[in-house]
C-alpha cells in the first residue's frame, strides 16, 4: 500500500516538478539572453555616442566651414561653448512676419520651430506687420511664444492698397482672365498687395528703421535642423547682403512683361549699375544644360525664370533701402504688372539682387534645413544631419535642391558656391 501511494505521488508531482524546473530554466535562460542583447546594444549605442560626441555641435561649435559649396574653411575662428550659462552676442536684426489674425496657429508652428532651432539662444526681436490691427488673442499668443521681445506695427494704407493710378477697368479685365486660365492667386486682389508690399515697402516700415538685417519667416514652415552657426553674424562678417536657402522656376503665366521691364531699366541705367559680367546676371539668363538638366519650361525671353523662394530669405535692410534698388523696384511699378499680372515678390527681388550685387553677396545657407509646402531643403552630408539634429533627409521626396525643377545648380554655375563648375565651364 505505502509502495502503490509512492508511485502515485511520484506520477503526479514528478511532472509538475520538472514542468516548474524547466519552466524556471526557460525564463533564467531568457533573462541572460535579454541582458546579453542589452549589453550588446549598450556597447553599440556608446560606440555611436563616442564617434560623434568629438564633433557634435550640441555641446560646442567645432570649426565651421561656411559654406560646404564654397570651400571656404576659414569662416568664423572661435570656438563654441557649453550652452549652459552661455550668452550669444545678437546682430542689429530682428526676425519679419507678414500676417494675418487668422493665421495665429500657422505663426505659431513657425515660431516654436524656429525658437527650437535656433532664436532660443539669441532672443532677437520677433517683427509682425499686418494691414489691419493686430487683436489681442494674437499679440498674447506670439508674445509668449518669443523669447525675444516682439512688436507689432500696423502698415499704411498707401504701401499696401491698389495705387489709385491702376486702371480699375483693366485691373479688373485682367484679374478674371487670369482666374479663366487657372493661374495660382490670379483671381486674388489681396495677393497683388502682399507681392508689391514685400518688393518695395516692408522695407519702408518704422518699427524697421533701427535695424541692419532681417529674416523673413511666414507661418506654417518648419526649419528641420539646428541652425550651426547665426545667419546673421554670418552675413556681417562675410560681408553677405542677401541669403537664400531654395531656388527654383516661376511661373511665367505671372510675369509674361517682366523681363521686358527689367531689360528697359538695363538699358536706362546702363554705366551706373553693375556690368553683367561683374553681377549674377548669367544666375539669370543661362538656359544651357547643367548636370544633365536643360531648364524644365522654355521661357519667352531670356530670363530662364530662375528666382530665389523668398518666403525664407535673410537681407541687409540697408541694401533695399539704397537708391539703387528704390529705383529699381520704382521703374518695374510703374509698369502697373503687380496688377495687370500677378508679379511676385521673389523673382523682383531675385533679379533686382542679382543686377545690383555681386555674386560673392549672396549666400546659399546650405546647412540650413527647411520646408515650405511644398518644397524643402536638408543637408546633404549624413554627419551634419547627425550634428544638427535634423529631422529630414537629403532624398526626402519634398527636397528640392537637385532636382529638375530647383535652379540651385544654376547657381553653382553662374553665381557663387560651386566654383569647380566654373572652372570646368572654362576648360571646356
Amino acid at each position: 500500500m505505502a509502495k502503490r501511494s509512492t508511485l502515485y505521488i511520484i506520477g503526479v508531482f514528478l511532472p509538475i516538478w520538472t514542468f516548474l524546473t524547466y519552466t524556471f530554466c526557460k525564463e533564467v535562460f531568457l533573462v541572460r539572453k535579454c541582458q546579453n542583447i542589452d549589453s550588446l546594444y549598450t556597447k553599440y549605442s556608446q560606440r555611436v555616442k563616442e564617434e560623434y560626441d568629438s564633433n557634435r555641435r550640441r555641446n560646442y561649435f567645432p570649426e565651421i566651414k561656411l559654406p560646404r559649396n564654397s570651400y571656404d574653411d576659414d569662416t568664423l575662428n572661435y570656438t563654441r561653448q557649453d550652452d549652459i550659462c552661455q550668452t550669444y552676442p545678437r546682430e542689429n536684426a530682428t526676425i519679419l512676419m507678414l500676417v494675418r489674425n487668422s493665421e495665429l496657429e500657422g505663426a505659431l508652428d513657425s515660431m516654436r520651430s524656429l525658437e527650437d532651432r535656433f532664436n532660443n539662444k539669441y532672443h532677437y526681436d520677433w517683427t509682425f506687420l499686418n494691414d489691419v490691427p493686430f487683436d489681442q488673442d494674437f499679440i498674447e499668443a506670439t508674445t509668449a511664444m518669443a523669447s525675444g521681445k516682439t512688436q507689432y506695427a500696423l502698415i499704411p494704407s498707401e504701401d499696401w492698397d491698389r495705387p489709385q493710378w491702376i486702371n480699375e477697368t483693366l485691373f479688373e479685365d485682367r484679374l478674371r482672365e487670369m482666374e479663366d486660365k487657372g493661374v495660382l492667386y490670379g483671381g486674388s486682389k489681396s495677393y497683388r498687395n502682399m507681392c508689391r508690399f514685400n518688393s518695395g515697402f516692408f522695407f519702408r516700415q518704422s518699427v524697421l528703421d533701427n535695424y541692419d538685417y532681417y529674416f523673413r519667416v511666414e507661418p506654417n514652415v518648419e526649419y528641420y535642423c539646428d541652425f550651426p552657426y547665426d545667419p546673421f553674424r554670418i552675413m556681417r562678417l562675410k560681408g553677405k547682403k542677401y541669403g537664400f536657402v531654395i531656388t527654383l522656376y516661376e511661373y511665367e503665366e505671372t510675369i509674361p512683361s517682366l523681363w521686358d521691364a527689367v531689360e528697359e531699366y538695363l538699358e536706362t541705367n546702363e554705366g551706373s549699375i553693375l556690368n553683367k559680367e561683374d553681377s549674377a546676371y548669367a544666375f539669370l539668363t543661362d538656359s544651357g544644360l547643367v548636370g544633365k538638366y536643360y531648364p524644365i519650361v522654355e521661357a519667352d525671353s531670356d530670363y530662364n525664370l530662375c528666382h530665389f523662394w523668398s518666403n525664407f530669405e535673410i537681407g541687409d535692410l540697408n541694401f533695399f533701402r539704397s537708391d539703387e534698388y528704390k529705383n529699381f523696384f520704382e521703374t518695374l511699378d510703374a509698369k502697373g504688372g503687380f496688377y495687370y499680372e500677378r508679379w511676385g515678390d521673389a523673382p523682383v527681388h531675385s533679379i533686382g539682387v542679382s543686377l545690383l550685387l555681386r555674386p560673392d553677396e549672396i549666400i546659399h545657407f546650405d546647412e540650413i534645413g527647411y520646408f515650405h509646402s511644398p518644397f524643402g531643403t536638408c543637408p546633404a552630408s549624413h554627419t551634419i544631419r547627425l550634428d544638427q539634429r535634423c529631422r529630414c533627409k537629403s532624398d526626402d521626396e519634398s527636397a528640392i535642391d537637385i532636382t529638375p525643377h530647383s535652379c540651385l545648380m544654376r547657381w553653382w554655375k553662374n553665381g557663387s558656391g560651386k566654383y569647380f563648375l566654373k572652372e570646368t565651364q572654362r576648360q571646356v
